[in-house]
């Protein structure tokens, strides 16, 4: 059984760990509204963006002059994969879910035989994947010194995985990153970004009714908005990840600090049974020796 001194001990260093969770928390709660903003606010110019991208591939159909980024190689033998995580952690679950599907998807890939390669933005899904894929890591990304995430860091990275496919190194890319959608809920995602795709929004252009006419060519503006869709898209999964990073750190701090509580209330009431048995038993020495006088 522990000293009275030991619990006391133990009380107190409780107690800062709490002042330190509760802190966090209210850190995480702070930065959570900007990056929430910033996420939601970026939502909707990368809708556009992959309408806009949707009606011209439209447009271009099967055009020999389509540029490679949409038509891809003719072939899916070798997958880059780009995971997008958090640089810290003490916030629950929010790097390995990421991390636990782009594993998934990296064995299923595997499994077919295809040849899969990984870079990573984050160090906490570094830290993850290198366990079982340290291998097929090629890159990683350290955000650790950007205090704020402008789209000049997704940019790099976009010219990065363009560099890459020019280079013949994939046939396919997957960004991986988590969207948020509310401080206890964010979701694993999945994007391809080449060969680009729009996704749910190109069944909406193709019910549109409106007909372009583009100058120059549909090519031509296929070529130029490809490689900014591209770097749109990291954008806006950089700010998802940050606004599910701080949501899930505020939710993971608040449950730190309730059991950090409740720890300090078993210990003090542990502590102070205790310390009434000590008092009990030097009373009843007391008594004893001056009835044996």
């Amino acid at each position: 059984m522990p000293s009275l001194k030991d619990l006391k001990n133990r009380i107190a260093s409780v107690k800062a760990t709490q002042k330190i969770t509760k802190a966090m928390k209210m850190v995480a709660a702070a930065k959570l509204r900007r990056a929430q903003e910033a996420a939601e606010a970026a939502r909707p110019y990368s809708q556009r963006m992959a309408a806009v991208l949707a009606n011209i591939a439209q447009a271009v159909g099967g055009d020999d002059g389509a540029p490679q980024l949409m038509t891809g190689t003719g072939k899916d033998d070798t997958h880059l994969l780009v995971v997008c995580t958090a640089e810290r952690g003490l916030c629950g679950g929010f790097n390995s879910q990421i991390a636990r599907h782009a594993r998934d998807h990296v064995r299923k890939l595997l499994a077919a035989g295809k040849t899969v390669k990984i870079i990573c933005v984050g160090k906490k899904g570094f830290d993850i994947l290198r366990r079982e894929f340290a291998s097929l890591i090629i890159d990683r990304v350290d955000l650790r010194e950007v205090k704020k995430i402008g789209f000049q860091n997704a940019d790099d990275i976009g010219h990065k995985v363009i560099a890459l496919f020019e280079k013949g190194e994939f046939d396919v890319c997957t960004l991986f990153y988590s969207e948020f959608k509310s401080v206890i809920a964010q979701i694993p995602t999945a994007q391809q970004l080449i060969p680009a795709s729009a996704g749910p929004v190109a069944a909406q252009a193709s019910d549109a009714s409106a007909v372009y006419e583009y100058e120059p060519d549909a090519g031509a503006i296929l070529s130029d908005l490809i490689p900014r869709n591209i770097s749109v898209q990291i954008f806006r999964a950089l700010l998802e990840n940050v606004a599910g990073e701080m949501g899930a750190k505020m939710s993971a701090m608040d449950n730190a600090t309730r059991n950090a509580g409740e720890m300090i209330n078993k210990l003090t009431l542990n502590y102070n049974r205790q310390r009434q048995a000590q008092i009990t038993k030097e009373l009843i020495e007391i008594i004893s020796g001056a009835e044996a006088l």
